[in-house]
């Protein structure tokens, strides 16, 4: 397949929410192992599976596009999870903060998704590929907005 400026836009787009997943994935690894209910634990580690899933379903519609997938999140997701870090290590509740930091992170993925569907033509496949995997991460949202309001 030849790069046109078209498959070259797409590819961008769904190069920066392939980093964005690896970042929310291990985030949502990273504050698995400082959650302190073991229900909680549980449905983290859920998450970091479906967002592993998620880098997969980019990676091969970037390969699709008989382009090489990044390999690793950004900088500014490194600095997001120190910054956890520090908050939990300083909190009482910790299992509060870490679903305050997963509603942050959960707002910001469905506003990136919304942002790159609306500003590029994707193909129709990964068009309705990026719609579902919005929708499940707002189905997330949801649910962790009310885990929140149980261990507040």
């Amino acid at each position: 397949m030849k790069i046109t400026d078209h498959t070259k836009e797409q590819v961008d787009a769904l190069q920066e929410l392939l980093q964005k997943t690896y970042d929310a994935e291990a985030g949502y690894k990273q504050v698995m192992t400082k959650a302190e209910k073991e229900p909680l634990k549980n449905w983290l580690q859920e998450k970091a599976a479906r967002r592993s899933q998620f880098a997969n379903e980019l990676d091969l519609h970037i390969r699709k596009f008989n382009s090489e997938p990044v390999a690793k999140g950004t900088t500014l997701g490194n600095v997001h999870r120190t910054w956890i870090d520090v908050k939990s290590a300083m909190s009482f509740n910790t299992d509060e903060a870490i679903l305050e930091e997963c509603v942050r992170g959960e707002e910001a993925t469905i506003s990136e998704y919304k942002e790159q569907i609306s500003n590029v033509n994707f193909n129709p496949e990964v068009r309705s590929l990026l719609e579902s995997q919005k929708e499940m991460v707002a189905a997330d949202l949801r649910t962790v907005k009310s885990l929140e309001n149980i261990v507040s």
